[in-house]
């Protein structure tokens, strides 16, 4: 499973030129799931996510987490991160999940995430939807987060 985080001053998902959520100051994470993913790796990353310190502290240095801070959190299904891009000049997706593994996937990541963080502070995009992602990158912070799901 992988994640590329963004801390942002706000954020938001709109399908069919609606809204449908919308953060303040926190992270944009962009998942991307694979085959191997598990209900366990979603909980991974996610620790990973919620308590990666990229936020400043009172000396200006990244040494606060998401949980430190209060943020909020946007939740955002991206398939394409889940792409094979070691060689030629096009994506291979042997890797990334089936539909609906990677849509099983993603509910399970926000659920833990509502567990860490209360469901008030956690956003989501529309898995499968032609989503447009607007947002405004804070410093810019922006990190890949990965971790190894079980071959299965």
């Amino acid at each position: 499973m992988k994640g590329l985080i963004q801390r942002v001053t706000h954020a938001s998902v709109t399908v069919d030129k609606q809204t449908v959520s919308a953060i303040k100051a926190g992270l944009l994470l962009l998942l991307g799931v694979e085959k191997s993913d598990s209900p366990e790796t979603a909980e991974k990353l996610c620790r990973k996510v919620v308590n990666y310190r990229v936020f400043p502290d009172d000396q200006g240095r990244m040494n606060r987490s998401l949980l430190d801070t209060g943020g909020s959190l946007l939740v955002v299904p991206q398939f394409t991160l889940a792409a094979d891009t070691q060689s030629g000049t096009r994506p291979g997706f042997s890797v990334a999940a089936s539909p609906d593994h990677a849509e099983a996937m993603f509910q399970a990541f926000l659920a833990v995430s509502e567990q860490h963080l209360g469901s008030a502070a956690v956003g989501r995009g529309q898995f499968g939807a032609d989503m447009k992602v607007a947002l405004e990158n804070d410093g810019p912070v922006t990190f890949l987060l990965e971790v190894g799901g079980e071959p299965g």
